[in-house]
């Protein structure tokens, strides 16, 4: 039986999670679960899946739980030293599905106890890439990807030779927006960019796939998942959201892993690598689904692709900077602080003002990246309070 621990368990991911072990109960064992402000939700969990230890994000909330959970088994804390019991408990595998630059920290504390990792949570490499990898072949452990287009390509490499591997392609919907024209995106309101066409996903994600900072993330996560360059990686539309990812080796062959859009099957592989799960989920049906369109994204409409490889072709730091601006323009957004047009001009700004002072150097450790994130934040918040100064309410979302 295989014991999870599961950082962001009332998340979309984190239940999702739970609901595949609760299908395999002979399989899985939840023996650790964290969670944030979703007290009730995770007391439902607890009474569920009997966890050795809990954790959540305050005393408040540890307090609160526990009069949910009179006369509970479980171990219940909070905090930063919550996570990292959970993060270090006795699990085979730490599912790590918290949102945005939060998860690093733990997600590192589970590697450096040698625990393998199903890494849903693309910031930990967004952020950290290298520090995160040398962890990983220090401490022998495994780095499972989540993301169905990370888990489509860890599928596709299987028993291929990586010397082979030529290109790496991710798909991308095209969120909500794909064929909005420019003005029109640029003033869309938080209702309308929640409302993604294909997948169900938290808020934070979900803005970040109307913007397709999503791909461009994703795209700095398969640079260290896969070890590949820049130039080896490519994003291509693909509305059906059928085809999750492809690679293309050096003879020109393309592989790639067709299936619905469900993330139970990315968390299943993850769950169970190297065996498979039977999972009783709907089959894809290509006769119904007719046709599978692909094009190529719009970069002038959706700059945040070129964001991301800007960053890429940066220092070290410069993914963690640009993913601390995105968080702080995305919430801004999402508090009807700016348009939606504005989250790629606050990243842009914040990236330019980075790469102009950046020295190259590694990151060295936690420390390093924590700073570059701060720096990071504080500029974008500076720069929010530029445009609110300059313009009024003109930035506010609509």
């Amino acid at each position: 039986m295989r014991r999870l621990a599961i950082l962001g368990s009332t998340g979309s991911i984190g239940e999702q999670t739970l609901a595949v072990a609760a299908s395999f109960p002979d399989r899985f064992r939840v023996c650790a679960l964290a969670a944030g402000r979703r007290i009730e939700k995770l007391a439902e969990q607890v009474r569920r899946f009997d966890p050795d230890v809990v954790s959540v994000g305050d005393a408040d909330g540890a307090a609160e739980l526990r009069a949910r959970l009179p006369g509970a088994r479980a171990k219940i804390v909070h905090g930063a030293e919550g996570l990292a019991a959970v993060a270090t408990h006795d699990a085979d595998l730490v599912v790590a599905a918290m949102v945005g630059a939060a998860g690093l920290r733990p997600t590192l504390a589970a590697i450096r106890a040698g625990r393998d990792v199903a890494l849903a949570n693309k910031e930990v490499l967004v952020m950290a890439g290298a520090l995160v990898l040398r962890e990983v072949h220090a401490h022998g452990v495994a780095l499972l990807p989540v993301d169905s287009e990370h888990s489509a390509i860890f599928q596709a490499l299987a028993g291929q030779r990586r010397e082979d591997l030529a290109r790496i392609v991710l798909t991308a919907s095209g969120g909500p927006f794909r064929t909005w024209p420019a003005e029109r995106i640029a003033m869309a309101t938080a209702q309308e960019a929640l409302q993604h066409p294909n997948w169900s996903m938290g808020p934070k994600i979900t803005i970040d796939s109307a913007t397709l900072m999503n791909k461009g993330l994703e795209l700095i996560e398969a640079r260290w998942l896969f070890g590949a360059s820049p130039d080896q990686l490519d994003v291509v539309v693909h509305p059906q959201s059928i085809v999750h990812s492809l690679i293309e080796l050096r003879d020109g062959s393309v592989l790639a892993q067709l299936g619905l859009p469900d993330m139970r099957i990315p968390i299943a592989v993850a769950l169970a690598h190297p065996e498979r799960l039977p999972l009783d989920l709907p089959r894809l049906d290509l006769a119904k689904v007719g046709r599978l369109d692909f094009e190529a994204p719009d970069r002038s409409r959706f700059p945040a692709i070129d964001l991301a490889y800007a960053a890429l072709r940066g220092d070290e730091a410069a993914p963690a900077v640009l993913n601390a601006a995105n968080e702080v323009a995305v919430a801004a957004f999402l508090a009807g602080r700016i348009a939606f047009g504005a989250i790629a001009s606050v990243c842009a700004a914040v990236l330019d003002r980075h790469l102009a002072r950046a020295t190259q150097a590694p990151l060295a450790d936690l420390e390093n990246v924590l700073e570059a994130d701060a720096w990071a934040r504080a500029e974008a918040e500076n720069g929010l309070r530029e445009r609110s100064g300059d313009h009024g309410c003109e930035g506010a979302a609509r």
